[in-house]
């Protein structure tokens, strides 16, 4: 039935406004931003021929997100789960596919644990980020392992300007941040830091408040030769402690963590039409676990990356060829068997335009010391008509490599885990997609299936990991935008079925039904808005017997312009004080997230 409704909203919304609508070239840049997550290169959303979400740094300063993750749920094939709030184990779902499916680069550089797989988003401070870049579908062909529901990208400040904030509320939360950017005589420079810490609340019933704290800095320092290129440095680090619930409720757990990224690029044109990219970079995710004060385990990995990319222009049409040598590196007081890994990869892609018509191409080949050779493709067709109207149509191939838990972690009887004979999971996927842009608002439908092969699931009889799951997930995504006079609005609604092949069951911890609706409105110096959102039911179990409800969200915000430069804001988040959860613990009682909550803070901003 929901298919049915996406389809016919596909019908009728092309003419829901009229085709001789006048186009502002202003108002379009905020409603189809130029992205670069997609194609490598810069285009603007539409031209993308993806289904690509922004998140710009207005949304940001106004929804006051405490975690990354608090934006991003419900954000059109957007689904998140956690062991409860502030700084609390998360797991991401893009379109249905798992936890460590979907890559997370921070301006470009891939950060993730290669022990579990995953990125660390619950360590991320959205303070320090003015951008993201939500890619849904396959990227494999660009971006190489674990790009199989999409790629999601963060930018870290370069606007020139200043800031400071400061703000304080509910659980002993606590937010200080200040940040400069400027540049002269073509020298580029961006700093800025940010701390954040709160008291927590309780992740099981009848506990403790578990806490949080985060502190965090970025800096960037570059030069730009005239219209020839460009050469920059760039610094982040993000540590603290977050405290977590153990079996034994008296039991004290916590974990030390840090997230690093520095890199080099570099950019030259070598002629009018060929330009040549280079980015050397190394992302740290560590973390120590404490049991009552006492070591309890140490994962920390490295991850060492060259990427070199060439563009070549030939009058409309864009050709991107490039290679990348990747090595991965733990450390750990475990005695995995294996403790660094290299790939090799090729890539290639290229992107024509033919009056209406728009082709993408890409194909990648990566070579890996621990599970081999993979081949991954994708193509995209485009076709602009009726001025305001495109429709695309694409495919793409990806994998999920298996990770130094799944080949290597040491046995532990009578729990064994590892399996070093294990394949990557691999995925092909399909979308249609009609995309309506018009001066004041557009919209935006998507209807796609993925199907994956060799899934890797833990088989109890064989107290081991295989490669024996298939899966089938069908989907559709509505995402809408308006900018219309001092109103702001987004909404987006994602249907979902995500399906093991040999047991029918719903995959775990997937919502099927999510919603979001984002409005503000401008009333001189005041700006009033609020955030409502909604997730469908969802199964904390394969056999789809631990059934968690769905539940509803309100926000509400305000925020008074005091000067040009200064103002204040209040935060009111889950207005209602709904208590909900999205995972339970392997023991069968639920981890609970934060109930109502209130946050005042005052910021200067001259950007």
């Amino acid at each position: 039935m929901t298919f049915r409704f996406l389809t016919v909203l596909a019908v009728f919304l092309p003419w829901a406004v009229q085709a001789d609508e006048p186009v502002s070239h202003d108002q379009y840049a905020l409603l189809d931003p130029v992205v670069v997550t997609p194609t490598l290169t810069s285009l603007t959303t539409q031209a993308s021929l993806s289904s690509v979400t922004v998140i710009d740094r207005q949304q940001l300063r106004e929804q006051q997100p405490a975690e990354l993750t608090d934006i991003l749920q419900g954000q059109p094939g957007v689904d998140v789960s956690g062991n409860g709030a502030f700084g609390k184990t998360t797991g991401l779902y893009l379109r249905g596919t798992a936890s460590n499916s979907t890559q997370l680069l921070l301006d470009g550089v891939r950060l993730r644990s290669a022990t579990a797989g995953s990125p660390s988003w619950q360590y991320l401070p959205p303070q320090l980020i003015d951008r993201v870049e939500v890619v849904r579908g396959p990227r494999g062909s660009l971006y190489g392992a674990d790009a199989v529901g999409g790629v999601i990208q963060v930018f870290t400040p370069e606007q020139p300007g200043s800031w400071l904030d400061f703000g304080g509320g509910s659980f002993g939360s606590v937010n200080t941040g200040a940040g400069t950017a400027g540049e002269q005589g073509g020298t580029f420079y961006s700093v800025g830091i940010n701390r954040f810490s709160t008291q927590g609340t309780q992740v099981r019933a009848h506990s403790e408040d578990r806490g949080y704290d985060n502190t965090a800095g970025i800096a960037r320092l570059g030069h730009r030769f005239d219209d020839r290129g460009s050469v920059s440095v760039m610094g982040f680090h993000s540590q603290g402690n977050t405290e977590y619930e153990g079996s034994n409720p008296e039991d004290k757990r916590d974990t030390d963590y840090a997230l690093e990224v520095a890199a080099l690029n570099g950019d030259l044109w070598l002629n009018d039409n060929w330009q040549s990219k280079l980015v050397i970079s190394q992302a740290k995710d560590e973390s120590q676990d404490f049991a009552d004060g006492d070591k309890n385990g140490t994962f920390d990995t490295r991850t060492r990356t060259a990427n070199w990319q060439n563009i070549v222009l030939a009058g409309d049409q864009q050709f991107i060829v490039g290679g990348e040598y990747q090595r991965d590196e733990i450390t750990s007081d475990n005695d995995y068997d294996v403790t660094d890994r290299d790939n090799r990869a090729a890539f290639m892609q290229a992107l024509l335009t033919a009056g209406p018509a728009d082709l993408q191409a890409s194909l990648r080949y990566d070579d890996n010391d621990a599970y081999g050779e993979k081949t991954t493709g994708a193509a995209a067709l485009g076709y602009q008509f009726l001025d305001h109207y495109r429709a695309r149509l694409s495919y793409g191939t990806a994998f999920k490599a298996p990770t130094f838990n799944d080949l290597y972690y040491p046995d532990s009887p009578p729990y064994y885990y590892s399996n070093p004979n294990l394949k990557p999971e691999s995925s092909a996927s399909t979308e249609a997609g009609l995309r309506g842009q018009y001066q004041y608002w557009y919209w935006d439908l998507a209807l796609y299936q993925t199907r994956i092969d060799d899934m890797i699931t833990y088989d109890a009889s064989a107290a081991t990991s295989l490669n024996v799951d298939k899966a089938r997930i069908k989907g559709g995504e509505l995402a809408m935008g308006l900018e219309w006079q001092d109103w702001r609005l987004r909404a987006a609604f994602s249907a979902l079925d995500p399906r093991d092949d040999a047991t029918d069951n719903v995959l775990i911890r997937r919502a099927q039904r999510t919603g979001r609706l984002d409005v503000d409105r401008h009333l001189g110096r005041l700006t009033l808005g609020g955030t409502a959102s909604f997730q469908g039911h969802r199964y904390n179990d394969a056999a789809n017997q631990q059934r968690l409800p769905g539940y509803g969200l309100v926000d509400l915000r305000a925020r008074w312009q005091l000067t040009r430069q200064w103002y204040t804001q209040l935060t009111v988040k889950n207005v209602l004080d709904k208590r909900y959860s999205t995972s339970k613990n392997f023991a069968g009682w639920n981890y609970l997230n934060a109930g109502r909550s209130v946050f005042m803070s005052v910021r200067y901003d001259v950007r």
